[in-house]
């Protein structure tokens, strides 16, 4: 069975020969050293939702600024975040499916909505969040929704982004969140033609893409 994430369908697209090439031939594009501070700033961000969700409320700098409340049930949660346990989807008829782990999620009313935190340093620009994240957001839609939880139809980009340095080394961060637009048919739509391509051949190079040139000398692909 193939097996898909957000991030590969990320890929297929930004370019179907680069997606091709890392699911059939296991080329992957070149990747430096990945830092480990948006990891570990991940990782803290949960455990500060966590405090909040004990206690039935919502972090105050979003509070007033978001719909719904936090899914209350934590071991539910810990499941979805978990890469080996979290959402999947399942096609039998491609023989295939799509996975993902979620950072956190609200509920409003009987509604799910998929929340996924950001740092950067520095404030999101108009339509970057859509142009960079909406198919992931789309993913978590459509992965809520197969598994019985029905959804909202917008998902939620909480944004940290440093704005000063205090005297005792302690850094202090600017919250924004951002609402997206989501669509399940969209993503169920992604994931089918990405499975579809794979069952073809090679894709041609994608003359906005640089990495085909890098591939193309290393690989032996036309």
């Amino acid at each position: 069975m193939t097996r898909l994430s957000p991030s590969t369908l990320n890929l297929f697209l930004e370019c179907p020969r680069c997606f091709w090439l890392h699911i059939k031939e296991n080329i992957h594009r070149p990747r430096g050293v990945f830092p480990s501070l948006p990891s570990g700033m991940d990782n803290v961000i949960k455990e500060y939702f966590d405090k909040y969700r004990a206690k039935g409320k919502l972090p105050p700098e979003i509070e007033g600024k978001v719909k719904g409340k936090l899914v209350a049930d934590k071991e539910l949660l810990n499941k979805w975040r978990n890469w080996q346990t979290g959402l999947e989807y399942r096609d039998e008829e491609l023989n295939a499916a799509l996975f993902g782990a979620l950072d956190d999620c609200l509920i409003d009313g009987d509604r799910y909505i998929p929340l996924d935190y950001k740092t950067r340093g520095f404030a999101p620009q108009d339509g970057a969040s859509e142009k960079y994240y909406q198919n992931q957001l789309d993913c978590y839609a459509l992965l809520l929704d197969k598994n019985g939880y029905p959804v909202q139809n917008f998902a939620y980009l909480i944004y940290y982004y440093p704005r000063e340095v205090k005297e005792s080394g302690q850094v202090s961060f600017n919250v924004k969140p951002i609402k997206i637009q989501t669509s399940p048919a969209r993503a169920l739509k992604t994931f089918q033609n990405a499975i579809n391509l794979l069952k073809s051949e090679i894709p041609p190079r994608h003359s906005d893409c640089e990495y085909c040139s890098w591939e193309t000398d290393t690989s032996g692909f036309d």
